[in-house]
């Protein structure tokens, strides 16, 4: 994610484009392809010499004062599904593609993941 003067400079070349395009011409995407429009407001914002609020640091990327934290709970969905999630899966180092062997226990109702090499 661009920051400062990098990022004025190239959202001015972006200017003709959608907010959304410049916001990702910039690198403010995440990593399910949402473009992050508060982190991208909030960094041109800043590097036009604007401090906002103390919201603790408020550099691109810095997650700690996002809105949801894991809450490493879970319920199963309607549909029989059991979601994990980006978070729990960030946490772990799992990567996308990687295969894992699924276990149960049944009578502790325990799941766990065993990497298939």
């Amino acid at each position: 994610m661009l920051v400062g003067k990098e990022l004025l400079e190239k959202s001015k070349l972006l200017s003709k484009k959608s907010e959304d395009e410049i916001a990702k011409g910039c690198g403010y995407v995440g990593p399910s392809g949402r473009v992050l429009r508060k982190s991208f407001y909030r960094a041109l914002i800043e590097a036009k010499g604007y401090k906002l609020g103390n919201s603790g640091n408020s550099r691109p990327g810095n997650r700690s004062s996002r809105g949801r934290q894991a809450e490493f709970k879970t319920k199963v969905h309607g549909n029989g599904n059991l979601l994990i999630g980006h978070a729990y899966t960030k946490k772990l180092g799992l990567e996308p593609g990687q295969e894992y062997k699924i276990d149960l226990k049944k009578d502790s109702k325990t799941i766990s993941l065993t990497p298939i090499n």
